[in-house]
């Protein structure tokens, strides 16, 4: 049964077709993603299904008397308003009922108004509307429902569109883009909650490991035609490289004609028949067709010759930095190596633009001071920031920084070939920027910063508004950069395939260097939970025996039986081999830049740690009757 139906939807701006003939369906129940290039139209198709604009041919039908949520990248929200009023908008026959039965109570109303009036919040569910308002509040940031729209950064007004869509509990909802703006934790919370509702979804969404777990079909919006995958993204991308695969064996078919017609075309006299005129328009129209199917994602590897880094490069010492009454860095020393590629993560808030932005000098450090070296030249991406204008043409907005990136063994990049390696196909080169989509604005922006050559990226949320290929495209580069790359971004994916360690800002103040990507330092941080939940259920334990009064008929233990003996003497010997081995990982981590050995050595540093906070245990306990 669907929800939602599509039926010939056409969309064109002048001469332009986003796409035409689109005809496909949402069922009850299921969870779908839409995945396109950035300008195939994905927003523009959710805008269309919103009702926020009509289609130029096509129909666009809901199933009747079903409640259909959008979260839309446009801000619509009223800067007087407050937090709360903004999110419970959309429950308000929910509030009104609980207003109504609360004054029922308090005006002294007949008993048969109150049970009236208790049976509607019963019908309603509206007991805990409250509750779930300040739960999913606080899992995005808001800890303050009383504040003003007004008062809110773009990130935080974000935010609350999205707690407002949330708390309506729609039958259908339709999210675009709904983990930009959110940290890492949020989009966590997040993902765990659309895939425990029971609400259908179609969802539009740069974060791969976000589809993969929530979404059970996705649909591709590719040359302006939808296919459809009933599985999660693991399956269409094993889908999509089969239908590729499939598409290669053609095109080889069609490279053997053109270049059996092309020579068939050099032999002929100019003056020809009509059967050679009709051969010859075959030929044009096969080439054609696989130019248009050709695309510009063959590896190309960039091994850029850029200028030599000398052995110093970034070092902190003792970085302290606050706002007012809080303290976002303290104390951090560190000194980047050569090759080093680290991600920094942490909750929204907690100083991590702000630790890029004293590197580049637009901040100073309260105390200590970052030093750069001689030989340092940067790349700045900022995720709000553009260096051009909607009146310059694409091609221009790069050349302007330069023409070429010089690679080694004498090879070059030239402007336009970066720019296709980045979809931007040639009949976009000349296009002006006003005509581009926002997330191609973002990848031109990037370009730009990669064309200036710089040896050591910084890199502020570069995944927003980036589509999956173009994502795809700039994890290879930075794979294949031989600088230093700093990047954040909330995006798990990108994070774990590009980073070989972790800034984790922990809050207060506290900035972690993790040696391992973000999947990695979930898996020991909940080790490292875990570990301090017994350690604590232990020491609870031991107090309760400690103060509890023994019976009559105990009798209290005096010394160690033998058996408890040998273990006590052999536990002292195995705390101090596991302490010597500990000591002994933590200098090879400290020097080690392979990143597979540095995941090896990673987990035997928890497992060892592990290994002494239980045999430690132990020995407290074998020691008080020693």
């Amino acid at each position: 049964m669907n929800l939602l139906s599509v039926e010939n939807l056409a969309i064109s701006f002048g001469e332009r077709t986003l796409f035409s003939g689109l005809t496909f369906g949402v069922a009850k129940g299921n969870k779908v993603a839409l995945v396109a290039k950035n300008g195939s139209g994905k927003t523009t198709l959710m805008r269309c299904l919103a009702g926020k604009m009509a289609p130029h041919e096509g129909t666009v039908t809901y199933r009747k008397d079903i409640r259909v949520g959008f979260l839309s990248q446009d801000d619509d929200l009223a800067p007087e308003l407050r937090i709360r009023d903004v999110v419970l908008a959309g429950r308000n026959s929910e509030m009104q009922a609980l207003s109504h039965y609360n004054h029922c109570l308090q005006s002294g109303a007949s008993a048969e108004q109150v049970q009236a009036a208790f049976e509607a919040v019963e019908r309603l569910n509206a007991w805990d509307v409250e509750h779930q308002v300040q739960e999913v509040l606080n899992r995005l940031g808001m800890q303050n429902p009383e504040a003003t729209i007004g008062t809110l950064s773009g990130g935080q007004r974000k935010r609350v569109q999205l707690a407002r869509v949330l708390i309506e509990n729609p039958d259908l909802l339709l999210l675009d883009e709904p983990t930009n703006h959110l940290d890492l934790a949020m989009i966590e919370w997040l993902e765990e909650y659309l895939h425990s509702t029971s609400c259908t979804l179609l969802m539009v969404t740069h974060d791969r490991y976000f589809l993969d777990r929530v979404c059970d079909e996705v649909l591709e919006l590719a040359d302006g035609q939808m296919y459809k995958f009933k599985g999660n993204f693991s399956y269409y991308l094993e889908q999509k490289a089969l239908r590729e695969e499939w598409q290669a064996v053609n095109m080889e078919k069609t490279q053997r004609f053109l270049k059996k017609e092309l020579e068939w075309i050099r032999r002929q006299p100019q003056a020809r028949g009509t059967k050679s005129k009709a051969r010859t328009e075959a030929f044009y129209d096969k080439k054609s067709d696989a130019q248009s199917r050709s695309t510009h994602d063959d590896e190309l590897h960039l091994e850029v010759n850029f200028n030599r880094l000398g052995t110093k490069i970034i070092e902190f010492h003792n970085v302290s930095k606050s706002y007012g009454d809080k303290l976002l860095i303290k104390g951090f020393t560190y000194t980047m190596k050569r090759n080093e590629k680290v991600g920094i993560a942490g909750p929204n808030g907690t100083g991590k633009t702000t630790l890029l932005r004293m590197i580049t000098g637009e901040e100073q450090p309260d105390t200590g001071k970052i030093v750069l070296g001689e030989t340092v030249e940067i790349g700045y991406y900022r995720q709000s920031h553009f260096e051009f204008s909607d009146e310059q043409k694409v091609i221009d907005a790069i050349t302007e920084v330069a023409e070429i990136i010089p690679l080694k063994g004498g090879r070059k990049l030239t402007a336009a070939q970066l720019l296709e390696r980045f979809q931007f196909n040639r009949s976009m080169h000349y296009q002006f920027i006003a005509k581009l989509s926002g997330g191609e604005k973002k990848r031109l922006a990037l370009c730009r910063v990669l064309m200036r050559n710089p040896n050591v990226l910084i890199l502020d949320e570069p995944t927003n508004d980036l589509d999956i290929y173009t994502l795809s495209v700039l994890e290879d580069y930075l794979q294949q950069f031989q600088g230093v790359v700093i990047v954040i971004s909330h995006d798990r994916y990108f994070i774990d395939k590009v980073v070989d360690h972790l800034f984790v800002f922990r809050g207060k103040g506290l900035i972690k260097d993790f040696p391992g990507n973000y999947t990695r330092f979930l898996e020991w941080d909940k080790q490292e939970q875990q570990a301090e939940a017994s350690r604590s259920a232990a020491q609870k334990a031991a107090q309760s025996a400690n103060t509890a009064t023994p019976k009559k008929n105990d009798t209290p233990k005096t010394k160690l039986s033998y058996k408890e003996k040998l273990e006590f003497e052999r536990l002292e010997e195995e705390i101090a081999q596991l302490e010597s081995r500990k000591a002994e990982l933590e200098s090879l981590l400290a020097n080690e830049n392979d990143h597979e050995a540095l995941m090896k050595l990673s987990e035997e540093l928890g497992t060892t740690m592990d290994d002494i906070d239980t045999k430690t245990m132990r020995w407290l306990e074998l020691s008080e009757y020693a």
